[in-house]
């Protein structure tokens, strides 16, 4: 299982990456969208990708969908997660 962070960007996005088999945390910057594509595309098994909720992210969510991967999205000001 991978859990990812993602602190989302208009055009990049650093991630926290975490191996739960592994337990190997590791840190990358994603250029939207080929190269973030490409990044979650290449993760196998159950990924679960966290994020703050936030505009112009329509894209990013769909693409995770259609790769099966989970998306939760926060409200950091409430403290709550919305999906």
């Amino acid at each position: 299982m991978w859990i990812i962070g993602c602190d989302f960007h208009v055009g990049f996005q650093p991630v926290a990456i975490f191996d739960r088999t592994s337990r190997e945390i590791s840190h990358r910057r994603l250029q939207h969208p080929e190269e973030a594509r490409a990044f979650y595309a290449a993760l196998a098994g159950l990924v679960l990708v966290g994020m703050e909720a936030c505009g112009k992210t329509q894209w990013f969510e769909q693409m995770l969908a259609e790769m099966g991967h989970e998306l939760w999205m926060g409200n950091a000001a409430l403290g709550t997660r919305l999906a």
